[in-house]
């Protein structure tokens, strides 16, 4: 298939069969949101070419400490992901970004993509706070817990947390 409009209507007809929540951005892109688990939702932008289809989600905002850790991190992940790659832009925001040559695309392929961003934001997303956050997540947790705090969305962290005399 490499009709950008007959891949346009694909991915339109995909994302209605498959209840997902799909927003039409222009006349062939669309923000398809996808939930999560540790990262609660990925919105995932699929923009349509004239020869290939573009995967654009983004992932975290710019780390605030150990950036070269959390590149490094990013790096070595992307020897073994399919379809998308971790990147980062001019401010250091992290995406997943990916290009599919049209004449690839059918449902099972949106099927492959759609899985993969959701995936690897989803599985990577503690382990990249924990890297790029990790002062700021200790700090929450002493915050928290000096007024007395719920302190239940911070748990996948409870590592971090800062002894008691802290």
């Amino acid at each position: 298939m490499s009709d950008p409009a007959v891949v346009a209507d694909l991915i339109a007809r995909f994302c209605a069969e498959g209840e997902l929540a799909c927003e039409a951005t222009g006349p062939r892109s669309f923000a398809v949101t996808l939930p999560g688990t540790h990262k609660l939702k990925t919105v995932c932008n699929l923009i349509v070419g004239e020869h290939a289809l573009r995967v654009e989600a983004f992932v975290m905002r710019q780390p605030d400490e150990r950036r070269e850790d959390l590149w490094a991190w990013l790096l070595r992940r992307n020897a073994r992901l399919y379809g998308v790659a971790f990147s980062i832009d001019g401010a250091g925001d992290v995406y997943l970004t990916g290009r599919v040559g049209l004449g690839a695309v059918d449902a099972d392929e949106l099927d492959r993509l759609l899985g993969a961003v959701l995936t690897y934001a989803d599985e990577s997303f503690d382990m990249l706070l924990e890297i790029g956050f990790g002062e700021a997540i200790r700090r929450e947790w002493r915050w928290r817990r000096s007024r007395g705090e719920s302190v239940a969305n911070l748990r996948a962290f409870a590592h971090l947390m800062p002894a008691e005399s802290d």
